[in-house]
């Protein structure tokens, strides 16, 4: 089988339709709410904190296993807690919308937490859905192909969704928005329960088992290199793109210009690079790819850095528009690629008794920057600029790098867990 007709299989639409459906509730939370929140007047320090709100992402692991001990009616167990998840979603982002930043920010708060509370648990059953779904040798591009969907949903919230907003009410433009949740909805439907050996007997059994298996596997020392490795490796980007949105507005872009050029410009670089890069870790590995992937992640934080030395544009022509594109081109190439690779080594690091709760914990650790140190972002900018911003954001970036020379060594290539 060549590495091409890997591409082009059922598995490889499925994991389409799973990366869709959990970016669209994400980018929603990143780039529409921040953008939303600015047009209205609202101070970047409060955007900023509403980072906090992210908080599921981060401590979804806690309700994980209920999720590998229970089944929904009707559909089993991956797929009752997708469509429940999914549903929810659709009605939240909908009624959004309907809220002014105004004088209903406390209900803006509220929708906002439950919002990400249901995406977050979505990603816990789709994540264990895909992991159960994919062979080994298919983490790295089914993870790829997940990535890229996962991307081109957030043209939905964060282009489509922006400029229509300079068209239309925010109310219709939140409910528009909520209806590209459907085609999640369809395929849950359609799909096939995973089969797994495997379930767990009791709740004690899917809380403390997935902890007991990965320490035992790894060791101690091995399971918190494991652990730290995942909480650095992206944290650098993840900050610097943490209030691109509002970065781009004070460098004097239009929404609309952001929902053409700066988002567009990032599709086809980020779908062709991580469809590349997919490809490529089932040649070289998913080690190799993780150092080669960092190092253009690495590098697409000075592309921003570049863009803020520019300074403010006062009048927004050709050569400003190209050099947003060629920034948030990169930026998507790296970030694209960087995150394929990222996600394919925390599916492999999972056992497939547990999936559900160890894809839920790492993940998790890994939602902290965005959750956390993301939220003083704002504070960051506010207090030493965009371009000292930046620097740090390099910085940060540094340690996940360092870290691969223990979890990831450039020649090894790990056997299955199985």
């Amino acid at each position: 089988m060549s590495v091409l007709s890997h591409l082009f299989t059922r598995k490889m639409a499925i994991c389409v339709f799973t990366g869709f459906a959990s970016g669209l509730p994400l980018y929603l939370l990143i780039n529409l709410l921040p953008a939303w929140l600015r047009s209205e007047q609202v101070d970047l320090t409060t955007i900023g904190l509403f980072a906090l709100i992210q908080f599921p992402y981060t401590w979804k692991f806690l309700w994980s296993p209920l999720l590998d001990r229970y089944a929904m009616p009707l559909l089993g167990r991956r797929r009752g807690w997708m469509l429940l998840t999914q549903s929810g979603l659709l009605l939240t982002i909908a009624a959004m919308g309907g809220f002014s930043p105004q004088t209903d920010m406390m209900m803006i708060i509220i929708f906002a937490t439950l919002l990400a509370f249901l995406s977050a648990t979505q990603d816990i059953a789709l994540d264990a859905y895909r992991r159960e779904l994919l062979d080994d040798e298919e983490l790295g591009l089914g993870s790829s192909v997940h990535v890229n969907a996962y991307r081109v949903a957030g043209l939905i919230p964060g282009s489509l969704a922006l400029i229509l907003a300079d068209h239309l009410p925010w109310s219709t433009v939140f409910i528009i928005t909520a209806l590209f949740m459907l085609p999640g909805m369809v395929m849950t439907l359609l799909v096939k329960e995973p089969q797994v050996a495997v379930v767990p007997k009791s709740l004690r059994q899917a809380v403390l088992e997935p902890f007991h298996e990965f320490i035992s596997r790894q060791g101690w020392r091995g399971a918190l290199m494991v652990l730290a490795f995942i909480f650095c490796y992206k944290l650098g980007d993840s900050l610097c793109t943490a209030l691109a949105t509002p970065f781009y507005l004070d460098m004097g872009y239009s929404k609309t210009a952001i929902g053409l050029i700066a988002k567009n410009a990032g599709l086809w670089p980020a779908v062709i690079g991580g469809l590349l890069g997919g490809l490529w870790m089932v040649k070289i590995g998913i080690n190799k790819a993780l150092w080669l992937f960092g190092l253009v992640q690495f590098g697409s934080i000075f592309g921003f850095l570049w863009l803020a030395s520019v300074g403010v544009q006062a009048d927004v022509g050709p050569v400003e528009l190209t050099r947003l594109a060629v920034v948030i081109g990169f930026e998507a190439f790296g970030v694209g690629v960087g995150t394929a690779a990222f996600v394919a080594y925390i599916a492999r690091s999972t056992h497939p008794a547990y999936t559900a709760t160890q894809f839920a914990l790492f993940t998790s650790l890994a939602a902290v920057p965005r959750t956390f140190i993301n939220a003083g972002a704002g504070w960051l900018v506010e207090s030493m600029g965009w371009v000292s911003f930046f620097l740090l954001c390099a910085g940060l970036a540094v340690p996940g790098m360092l870290l691969l020379f223990k979890v990831a060594p450039w020649h090894d290539r790990p056997a299955s867990n199985e």
